[in-house]
Order: structure tokens, then sequence, then C-alpha cells
């Protein structure tokens, strides 16, 4: 696996010049209390998650002096290892963190089950269906019997398709799934001719290649005042939320459209992580958010009224919590909501520890149906 240090890093400023109109005891006194060396995980160098992820470590180095390694990987589990192991001491996820909280995908497996992982917050990343224009593809419903591309192998795009798909009232039987072998050749599929829809973010340049095709790019929109359609929706996906995009193939200020958003990457610790450490990392992310907002054309939904408030994959921990009151960003609502998701995350971890027991001996087939058994009548009881 690679590891590499950002290197600004190398040659980061220590003395910076006090806030105008601040004293020096004053600054001091609001400094967070960072390690002087940190690890995070990341998705793989080249990812937006890497790149935000090497924007902010060289944030933390010029402001603080905090050296920060990034550890890449192209596999979820790659991803979480480090943070589960305390070889990092925060993730900067994806929907993995959910699917490791649910106990589902990669995590599924006997080894694994539910895992009690905390978040400090995560930027809003919008997600959508997209549809050749020539298509003819103007509504949800209008989806059905069509060729809907889906990427083998990738639970994280395949289960935001199918929740949309579950806005409407429809399943992968309503619609001509099809499913390719590589992101790449699912999203290049619409302009090949080989499909009439699929789903991702609004940025991949496939999808501005579509956009500029004889077949022109379309994108459904989902109402955000449809409560019927976002409970559906839900039902599959608890963390997405609805949100306006401009930015992206096909669409601009004067063109947006209601999609929803989840939440990459996602800012994740192990629950037991030392609040302290929780605490002052949030404050040293929010403080340098002016020195990194503008890396990117999405770093600005950095900000923490933006990222520092549900939904979002799991539950909030402790130490995000207080430093998000001290914001007066935390209210009564998102502590209802924390509430909720964390009584949905133990009940799940009950039901493993009587899902391991009952599969004791048995094959791993077996286990499967006894955990999703299991799983579903936790889900039931809440």
């Amino acid at each position: 696996m690679l590891s590499v240090f950002s290197p600004l890093l190398l040659g980061a400023v220590l003395g910076l010049a006090p806030i105008a109109g601040a004293s020096a005891a004053e600054e001091t006194a609001d400094k967070p209390d960072l390690p002087r060396s940190m690890t995070w995980s990341s998705y793989d160098v080249g990812s937006a998650g890497y790149a935000e992820a090497s924007a902010i470590a060289d944030a933390f180095g010029r402001k603080f002096g905090t050296r920060v390694r990034i550890q890449p990987s192209g596999s979820a589990i790659g991803r979480l290892q480090p943070v589960l192991r305390d070889r990092a001491e925060i993730g900067f996820l994806a929907t993995e963190t959910f699917f490791a909280s649910e106990g589902v995908a990669d995590f599924g497996d006997r080894r694994w089950g539910p895992q009690d992982l905390r978040t400090l917050g995560g930027r809003p990343s919008s997600f959508g269906i997209f549809t050749a224009k020539d298509a003819n593809i103007r509504s949800m419903e209008d989806l059905k019997g069509k060729r809907f591309a889906y990427v083998a192998g990738n639970p994280s795009i395949n289960l935001k398709c199918d929740a949309l798909l579950g806005a409407a009232g429809m399943t992968r039987d309503d619609v001509d799934a099809r499913m390719f072998p590589t992101y790449n050749a699912t999203m290049s599929s619409l302009a090949q001719g080989k499909a009439d829809a699929s789903c991702t973010t609004t940025t991949p340049s496939q999808l501005y290649e579509l956009a500029e095709s004889p077949r022109g790019i379309h994108w459904l929109e989902v109402d955000p005042d449809d409560k019927k359609a976002w409970e559906r929706l839900r039902k599959i996906a608890p963390f997405l939320q609805p949100y306006e995009e401009n930015v992206g193939a096909g669409l601009s200020e004067d063109n947006p459209v209601n999609i929803f958003a989840y939440r990459y990457p996602v800012l994740v610790v192990k629950a037991d992580q030392d609040a302290d450490l929780v605490y002052n990392f949030l404050k040293a992310f929010d403080q340098t958010y002016p020195m990194y907002k503008d890396g990117t054309a999405v770093m600005s939904r950095w900000k923490m009224d933006d990222a520092g408030t549900p939904p979002i994959d799991v539950p909030f921990h402790p130490g995000a919590i207080k430093y998000l009151k001290e914001q007066d960003i935390w209210t009564d609502e998102m502590q209802a909501w924390n509430d909720k998701r964390l009584a949905r995350l133990n009940a799940l971890k009950a039901a493993w520890k009587d899902a391991v027991a009952e599969g004791e001996g048995k094959s791993d087939e077996a286990f499967a149906k006894i955990w999703e058994s299991h799983r579903q009548e936790a889900l039931s009881s809440l």
C-alpha cells in the first residue's frame, strides 16, 4: 500500500503571524492541541478524496506544523483497516462507512459484522440518475423497461442507484438492468449506445463527453418536497438528503437539478477514539477552512454549516458534537437524529452476536441467510 507525505508539509511554517485584532495569548488559547504527526487514510492517489485530504493536510502543516501522512487504498477494507487497527487517526472514507456500520457488502462476512464507527462530518457530494437526452426519459417512471447501467462489484454506486429507483417505487426488476465490468465502462455506455440511463456524481469526464455527444445528457429530478418518495428512498439509503446541484455535465447556475447528496469524503473514527483528539482535529479542520476551500470546485462545501450536520453515514462522535455545539451548529433536532442512528447501530451489533452464535459451524452461505434474517428483524424493531 502506498504512503505519501504532502511535499509542502516538510517546509511548514510554524510561526504564523497572529490574526489581526487578536493578541498572541488569545491566538495561543484558541489553537487546537494537535499531535506533531498524524496518519489519515483515503481513496487512491488521483481520487477526489485523496486530493482533498492532501489539500487539508497541507493546510494543517502550514498553520499548525502538523506532519500528515496520507495512506491511500483502492479498496473499502484497505481504507477502513488503518482506522480500526489504530494505524490512522482519521479516515477520509466514502459509503463503505455506512456498509461497515450495517454489516453489509464487504462487511457481511463473519470476520466483520457491524463496525462501531463515528463521524466528524462529511462534504455533501451530489448524485443522481442521468440519461441520454435522445432516449426521451423525462421522469423516473419513464425508466421502466429502459436499459439501466450498473457497475459490477460496486455496491456503493449500485445502492444509490437502487435508492433512486426506490424513490419512484421501482426496483431493478422494473428496468433492463445491465451490468458493466468497470466504472469507466458503465459511465461510457450511454455515449456508446449500450444503455439509456445510469447514475453517479455530476462531474466524471465521461458525462461531459456524453453531454457533447449526439445523444446529449439529461438529469432526472427527485422532488425535495415529495415526502413519500423520500421515505421510500431512505428505507434503502437513510444517509441521503435532497440537494440542488448546479455543477456538472449539462448543469449550470441557470440550469440546476434537484437530486440528492451523500457525504464524500466522510471523516471517520472509531467510537472509542479520544474525544479531545476528535475535538481538536475538528477545530483545526474548521480553522484552516479558508486555506483549502478553493482547492477544488467543491471544497467550499466543507464549511461546517454544511459538512457538520446529519444525515450522514454513522453517528457523530461526542468530541465532534462538543465542537459543533460551541459553533452553534448542533441542534436538538440533530441530537435526535444522532440518538436514532446510534440506536440502529446498537441494534445491529446485538443482532450480529445472535447471528454469529446461530451460524456457528455452518457454511458461509447459510450464515449469510441467518445474518440477513437477524438484520431485518432488528431493523423492523426500530
